[in-house]
């Protein structure tokens, strides 16, 4: 039976509490004296810090069997389990059963940020079979229509499907890849991570 994971995104804001103290001192006077000082006004440049905010993914689809376009958007490798494959934009069942479905909202492979896709363990094409005999090391490559994308795997894990952190945003470019866990089983996700290790661009071809 198909099931679909579940992702809300949490947010957790934190506040800064500034405490300030003051004190005086005071002291016997020995002779009145006066002193005046000058008023000075010292005004600090104004500073702007913009930082692009980090990709975050949309809210699972409503309806995961809606009829959606297919749209290829790339191909993804993974040398160890001998999988090359098509990936498409979308996690619709419908999208994800042709292959690996890119998360809408995430990074996209390359990019700063958490890039995630959700693939079929068993059915279909079965493009993620084989994660469980993935490594710590093992090379996943993107490779798209501005890019080859090289990523090493950091870490395989076992989550349950109301697992919150797996699609969160990331600082710097990685991937996320799940699927249903065990095999022929939807009672937990298996969830590979890796980080950028190599990008190469490719040449643009001029219009004649």
């Amino acid at each position: 039976m198909k099931r679909v994971l579940t992702v809300a995104l949490a947010i957790a804001g934190a506040a800064s509490l500034v405490a300030g103290c003051g004190g005086g001192t005071s002291a016997k006077a020995v002779a009145p004296v006066t002193t005046t000082i000058a008023p000075t006004t010292t005004t600090a440049p104004p500073t702007t810090t913009t930082t692009r905010p980090l990709p975050r993914p949309t809210p699972p689809p409503a309806n995961p069997y809606a009829d959606v376009p297919i749209t290829q958007i790339g191909i993804i490798a993974i040398p160890k389990i001998g999988l090359l494959h098509p990936i498409f934009q979308g996690v619709w069942l419908t999208v994800v059963d042709h292959g690996p479905g890119h998360w809408p909202g995430s990074a996209m492979p390359g990019r700063i940020g958490n890039s995630v896709f959700a693939g079929h363990r068993v059915t279909h094409t079965h493009p993620f079979l084989n994660l469980d005999q993935l490594a710590v090391g093992d090379k996943v490559i993107f490779d798209m229509s501005y890019g080859i994308f090289t990523y090493a795997v950091t870490s395989i894990t076992i989550v349950q499907p109301e697992d919150l952190g797996i699609t969160n945003p990331t600082p710097t470019p990685t991937i996320t890849l799940f699927a249903c866990n065990p095999k022929h089983s939807a009672a937990q996700r298996i969830v590979v991570k890796g980080k950028l290790v190599a990008r190469k661009a490719k040449p643009k071809v001029s219009q004649a």
